[in-house]
């Protein structure tokens, strides 16, 4: 039986949506499966403007636990830290991903993977 490919979730900000593309095409490339963000063509802010605030942040929260979901279903994580930035959710991404037993990799290498 063929062994299948390791699995890959990107995780960072969604302000950096052209590095989660690239990461995206060179992780496939790579051979691995890659799970990603909603939308690689614009923040979640932006898909959900024309929602209420209570109806953003609901909205919000779900998308939180599916990328959970995500990071469960995964080998391993890639953290898109462009100029090392982690912003809060990313942060609590990694230390659930840490939690859960995941392998976590920097899309750059810095002070940023504390």
């Amino acid at each position: 039986m063929k062994e299948r490919p390791a699995i890959v979730c990107l995780c960072g900000s969604v302000r950096f949506l052209e590095a989660f593309d690239a990461a995206s095409l060179a992780e496939t490339l790579a051979g691995r499966i890659v799970l990603s963000v909603g939308s690689h063509r614009q923040r979640d802010e932006d898909a959900l403007a024309h929602l209420s605030a209570e109806a953003q942040r609901e909205a919000l929260s779900r998308l939180a636990g599916l990328h959970r979901a995500k990071i469960d279903l995964a080998d391993e994580v890639l953290v898109i830290n462009v100029s090392g930035y982690v912003g809060e959710s990313t942060r609590a991404e990694i230390d659930y991903a840490r939690a859960q037993g995941k392998r976590v990799r920097w899309l750059e290498q810095g002070e940023s993977q504390g």
